[in-house]
């Protein structure tokens, strides 16, 4: 059986040479599909933006998360919960390709080191930024981060709509998809578990 690969690992692509571009003339072949013109004026450019804009959306694949974390680890007294909430989170859905988005909740309980704050909202971009489904990009924050700072525990939580809900299938406008992951003392402590979602529903009763 072929070892998983760790979930911080950047997948490899081929690069694809700017002049031939494949997601552009996939776009072209699709335009026309569904029975557009990708010559006239309002679509001449958009297999080019298209490509672009999922070069962006999934730059994820090409970051390593080493170099995001960038040694950003210090020591410090310091054993008490360290939560960053409300963190932005925009995805692209692999089974539709439709975007979902929402807020992620990120708290660990520190081992003597702590990383820097600003280091938490850039990891979860690099999971977001790739073709996900919610559950694996709660999972893979949440190891990478048990993994990298070696803390006491860590627990993530996200919170997101989906258009593939909102826009098709069921149709339901106000539906919220909510995932956790907890690891170490936040899934075998209740206390602790406790602690962080009263802090995060108390952004949302404020």
């Amino acid at each position: 059986m072929a070892k998983p690969r760790s979930p911080i690992a950047p997948a490899t692509h081929a690069a694809v040479p700017a002049a031939i571009d494949a997601i552009e003339v996939a776009y072209d072949r699709i335009l026309r599909q569904l029975g557009e013109d990708p010559r006239r004026d309002g679509l001449r450019k958009t297999p080019e933006r298209v490509a672009k804009s999922l070069r962006y959306l999934t730059k994820g694949y090409h970051q390593d998360v080493n170099k995001v974390l960038n040694g950003a680890l210090f020591s410090v007294a310091y054993d008490e919960m360290v939560i960053v909430r409300d963190i932005e989170v925009f995805s692209l859905c692999e089974h539709h390709l439709l975007p979902f988005f929402g807020r992620c909740h990120v708290a660990y309980l520190p081992r003597r080191k702590v990383i820097g704050l600003s280091k938490i909202p850039r990891l979860v971009d690099v999971f977001a930024h790739r073709l996900q489904v919610q559950e694996r990009l709660t999972t893979q924050i949440a190891q990478t981060i048990m993994e990298k700072v070696r803390p006491q525990g860590v627990g993530v939580i996200i919170e997101a709509r989906h258009l593939c809900m909102i826009m098709r299938g069921v149709e339901k406008q106000n539906s919220v998809a909510v995932t956790s992951a907890m690891l170490g003392v936040f899934r075998d402590s209740a206390q602790t578990r406790q602690e962080f979602l009263n802090l995060v529903r108390s952004r949302q009763t404020a």
